[in-house]
């Protein structure tokens, strides 16, 4: 009997018994974006990880599983910076004419298939900035299980705004169901003090990352504009807090003077930065701070507004904001502030996220610095070392599409293989 166990214990403690080992056959690899592709070359994954790339197509191992991308060009799973997967994305009018009736597990539903039809578009990353907390969590936990197809999502679970600010869901609301509303709102804060409350309470319901809204949204039924909403000494509270549990913090921000004050207070990441200013340019490159542009937003949420899909208060602030948030983003790449792709989907449609790099290559980046910003880039400003490029010890996660994207990197709009911690999921 001990013989036997002894015997078992062994065989489950040997690693060949539970490695999968997969030759991938690449006729050309970006395995570290920013530099030049690799001709015919073999990445060799086990147990999710990239062990190892090699020139040429290799002969495989002797019970290898082997991928043929002899034609297709392979490069890291790409990563977007901003969604938002609960709920019905791309479709406002549909959202609002079923909220009465649509429940958190409702929410959860349409964010499983968000989630899928993200993965399918090449994107095994995501950071989920906004919805409810335990919602996005649960989801996040559910493709963590392999319960649900969809990428690797890094939460905020509920943005931290100021009473009536963009993010406080009393907004517009009438009385009778502001009343219903009012006792499950933890997500607003006034004063330091209450905002430090406000992130814990966020932690607590298992946010990864923290997003507080500097400035007021297009999309808040309340018409107070786009100009800074949050006192910077809230701001600091929020960061500091935030940074003291371990979190990176995300801003959402329009107006100039809130991006300004949501960098002096140390945030890592500025979302949207429609107004960007000459000084706040410069003070976001000195002090290293991300920029991600979503420059599919404005113009998904502009289309909505005057198409009557929207609340009659949003359509001038989407129209103030489309008319100057290209050339607030051209003025920040030509100046070399530090980029990472995010798109802000959830306005715009689920699935057509890389649609957005047409949109910076518009904007004065090349190719390569726009693939670079959705890979090894972004997973720097997720503060991800295992993320972002193939290489040994690093997620498989790997997409494939016909022709090089450094050419057109329209034909990111068209991923044929997608491959997430060393499974295949497409096709």
């Amino acid at each position: 009997m001990r013989k036997t166990l002894t015997a078992i214990a062994l065989a489950l403690a040997t690693p060949a018994a539970a490695q999968q080992t997969t030759f991938i056959h690449a006729g050309q690899l970006l395995d570290r974006p920013g530099q030049s592709p690799r001709g015919n070359s073999t990445v060799v994954v086990r147990d999710g990880k990239v062990v190892e790339i090699r020139d040429g197509f290799a002969a495989p191992d002797a019970g290898a599983t082997v991928i043929d991308l002899k034609d297709k060009f392979v490069l890291p799973g790409l990563i977007d910076m901003h969604v938002h997967l609960l709920g019905i994305g791309g479709d406002p009018q549909r959202a609002r004419l079923l909220a009465l009736n649509t429940e958190l597990a409702d929410e959860l539903m349409y964010g499983a298939g968000n989630a899928r039809a993200t993965l399918m578009a090449g994107f095994t990353t995501v950071r989920d900035l906004g919805g409810d907390a335990r919602g996005i969590r649960a989801l996040r936990d559910a493709v963590e299980r392999g319960d649900v197809d969809g990428p690797r999502i890094v939460n905020a679970g509920a943005p931290i705004s100021v009473t009536g600010g963009h993010g406080d869901p009393l907004n517009g609301l009438a009385e009778p169901y502001a009343h219903a509303v009012a006792e499950t709102v933890d997500n607003t804060c006034d004063g330091p003090e209450d905002c430090r409350r406000a992130v814990r309470r966020q932690v607590g319901s298992g946010a990864q990352v923290i997003k507080f809204m500097a400035t007021g949204g297009v999309l808040s039924n309340v018409s107070g504009g786009l100009g800074r909403a949050m006192e910077p000494a809230e701001m600091k509270a929020v960061i500091d807090t935030a940074h003291g549990l371990g979190r990176k913090v995300a801003a959402h921000s329009h107006a100039a003077e809130g991006t300004r004050a949501a960098v002096e207070a140390g945030v890592d990441t500025v979302d949207h930065g429609t107004y960007l200013d000459a000084a706040t340019v410069q003070l976001m490159k000195a002090r290293g701070t991300w920029l991600v542009p979503t420059m599919m937003a404005p113009r998904a949420a502009l289309a909505q507004a005057r198409a009557g899909a929207l609340p009659p208060a949003t359509i001038p602030k989407a129209e103030a904001a489309g008319a100057v948030a290209m050339e607030s983003h051209k003025r920040a790449i030509a100046a070399g502030v530090k980029v990472a792709f995010g798109t802000d989907t959830g306005v715009s449609k689920h699935g057509d996220n890389a649609q957005e790099f047409a949109l910076m290559v518009g904007a004065g980046m090349t190719p390569a610095q726009a693939i670079r910003a959705a890979t090894s880039g972004a997973a720097e400003a997720l503060g991800r070392d295992d993320l972002g490029a193939l290489a040994p010890g690093m997620a498989a996660d790997v997409i494939a599409v016909s022709g090089s994207p450094i050419d057109d990197v329209r034909r990111l709009e068209r991923v044929e293989f997608v491959m997430k911690n060393g499974r295949v999921a497409k096709p």
